[in-house]
């Protein structure tokens, strides 16, 4: 059976071809992601494979040789990779994700952004923005860095520490936010590995083990004027006045409704094939499992089609993008919350053997915790909601 054929958000050919690609990668992915969890390694390998089959230019323009998959594709991809491994897709969430955004942006300056996007299609290079800090906590929380970057003759100095600094150690290039001084605001910067530039491999915790979210040192890193990305020349208001809005953010929850995939499959397999002596026939066929199943699939349906529901109306509609805010968000704390319950259930469904290491589903069960962590936060997306019903209330009376 084929992806257009058993899964209803899979629309067209190239969309077929895309999750196909994806389902083919998590394969080879899932063999390997308990080693990687169990060690807190970061997968190299699984990289190679990604390089080899050109999903590092997913979202890359075609002018440069990629493949500019819209916000739909992109979540059709990253879902399917992700029932392999989440930390890779996760991970690699990032790159495809702030790909996406640069090409809506078009904030860098055109020749250093060409030459970006040539060698993601040449060489497989890959980038994602680091902005957490260990004192200002997460940047949607709208803190001030205490990266700070000195104006010097040619450019600017960076020094300062950055956490959650996902792919860092296959990174050879990122971007940076960073307080300008001189300025008194903040400052995006293309950072490449060189001198002051280090790791601190910090990154050792419950879930997503794999993503290598390590710390990133700078001390005293040189870069040039020219590689500032939000104030370029010829870039009014350095692409300020375009932005994605946070849909590229929908990485996140694609990620781990995949993992859930992935746990609703084992525990529907699990129950299909477990035959207690005590039974006349397998665990599938009693009320108490069928209910559980009942409620994954609910959970995931909900979830998914608000999700790829969004998805196509911000890639329909442009304009509409900056009053999408609320549901992007919603979008993503449907999905991750929904992620959580799914996976209890499979592990209820499971029994026991669940907490098992021999088992993915404690494995799986951990890495969708992950997914209350990255933003936007619930108690953000209940603001935003509230706030806009409360003006729609408001502008009616």
């Amino acid at each position: 059976m084929n992806s257009l054929s058993s899964d209803p958000f899979v629309r067209n050919e190239r969309e077929e071809k895309i999750a196909e690609r994806s389902d083919r990668l998590a394969a080879v992915f899932a063999g390997r992601a308990a080693v990687h969890d169990r060690d807190g390694s970061f997968p190299f390998e699984n990289f190679d494979d990604l390089r080899e089959a050109g999903y590092l230019a997913l979202t890359l323009p075609e002018e440069f040789g990629g493949e500019e998959a819209s916000l739909y594709e992109m979540l059709l991809a990253q879902e399917r990779l992700a029932k392999g491994d989440g930390s890779t897709a996760l991970a690699v969430g990032w790159h495809v994700s702030q790909v996406l955004q640069m090409r809506i942006k078009q904030s860098w300056p055109p020749k250093l952004y060409e030459d970006f996007c040539r060698s993601v299609a040449e060489k497989g290079a890959m980038i994602n923005q680091f902005a957490s800090e260990p004192t200002t906590g997460s940047p949607s929380r709208g803190g001030r860095p205490q990266t700070a970057a000195t104006k010097t003759e040619g450019g600017y100095v960076l020094t300062g520490r950055k956490t959650f600094s996902s792919l860092i150690p296959v990174l050879d290039q990122f971007t940076v936010t960073a307080f300008v001084e001189d300025e008194e605001r903040i400052g995006t910067f293309f950072v490449r590995k060189g001198p002051g530039v280090g790791i601190d491999e910090t990154w050792d915790t419950l879930g997503m083990r794999g993503t290598g979210s390590h710390d990133l040192l700078l001390d005293g890193v040189f870069v040039p004027e020219e590689a500032r990305i939000d104030s370029c020349e010829g870039v009014p208001n350095g692409g300020a006045e375009t932005s994605d809005h946070g849909g590229a953010l929908l990485h996140i929850p694609a990620c781990y409704l995949g993992i859930a995939w992935a746990a609703r499959d084992f525990a529907v397999k699990f129950a299909a094939d477990y035959r207690p002596s005590s039974l006349p026939g397998p665990i599938a066929e009693l009320p108490h499992i069928r209910q559980k199943i009942g409620e994954m699939e609910q959970e995931r349906i909900t979830a998914r089609t608000l999700l790829y529901s969004v998805a196509d109306r911000w890639d329909r509609l442009p304009g509409e993008r900056a009053s999408m805010k609320p549901e992007l968000g919603l979008a993503k704390t449907v999905a991750t919350n929904a992620a959580i319950r799914i996976v209890d259930l499979a592990m209820r469904i499971v029994g026991g053997s669940s907490l098992s290491r021999s088992l993915p589903l404690e494995r799986m069960y951990r890495d969708v915790r992950a997914g209350l962590h990255n933003p936007p936060m619930d108690d953000s997306v209940m603001a935003m909601l509230a706030q806009r019903a409360i003006q729609d209330a408001e502008n009616r009376s």
